[in-house]
């Protein structure tokens, strides 16, 4: 089965870069910075009207930066969010929240998976933070979730090489192993090595701020700068996977 490629989107010219390069899904994200968080309800409907059944959509539900460990309120914000992101038009979600034993909560993970009624359920990178990423990949395989997005326990993947591949022989086929985390065109060929069965990335590029004021501590040398897809490295990367480099 040919590798699926997924491009990180926060609005709806990423979603035509998706759709040029062939690209299986987009994952739907604000706040690149901060690892990806929930988009806006704006956000959402534009980008599924943009992708028109072109390229799946799939949107990341996430309440804040930070860890995975979510109390009751943000649990429930999160659930809203998947009802309302399905009622939308997304394809799917991507959902993640750790319990005090660094595995998945699976109380919050379950009511996730309901809330998506029958669209697909992706869980995020919390699982390279688990206490043990054999036994969360069990939790997810028992849940129903699909496919879950890695870097092997790395802080990218070409690092987490060798994890990626034990989690891929461990899950034998029973949930897709996405590798994402620094991917890029110099390194997708060998992240591709190790058996997964698609990956993540972003293909961004920088514009930088000329305002010179700050809005808040993460911004004290200014406003930006802010990330957009790079067309030409999203392409590069898809054509790699597709073997025609």
């Amino acid at each position: 089965m040919r590798l699926q490629t997924e491009l990180i989107a926060t609005d709806a010219d990423a979603v035509r870069v998706a759709i040029s390069i062939g690209a299986r899904r987009v994952e739907l994200c604000s706040a690149l910075a901060l690892g990806g968080l929930t988009a806006s309800a704006g956000t959402i409907a534009d980008v599924v009207e943009t992708a028109a059944g072109a390229v799946e959509v799939h949107a990341l539900i996430r309440s804040r930066a930070g860890g995975f460990h979510y109390d009751a309120d943000e649990i429930r914000v999160m659930t809203r969010d998947i009802e309302l992101a399905v009622a939308a038009g997304v394809d799917g979600v991507v959902v993640g929240a750790l319990g005090e034993d660094g595995l998945f909560d699976e109380r919050a993970m379950r009511e996730f998976v309901a809330a998506a009624g029958g669209a697909s359920v992706a869980a995020h990178r919390a699982i390279d933070v688990a206490s043990d990423r054999t036994t969360a990949l069990e939790q997810l395989i028992d849940l129903g979730v699909v496919r879950v997005l890695t870097s092997g326990g790395a802080p990218t993947a070409l690092a987490g090489a060798a994890g990626l591949r034990d989690m891929v022989a461990h899950a034998a086929g029973r949930i897709d192993i996405m590798a994402g985390s620094g991917i890029s065109s110099a390194t997708v060929a060998e992240v591709m090595a190790t058996g997964v069965q698609a990956v993540h990335f972003s293909a961004k590029r920088l514009v930088p701020d000329v305002t010179g004021i700050s809005m808040g501590a993460a911004s004290s040398e200014g406003l930006g700068p802010f990330e957009k897809v790079d067309a030409d490295e999203a392409r590069r990367i898809a054509t790699i996977v597709a073997g025609d480099h």
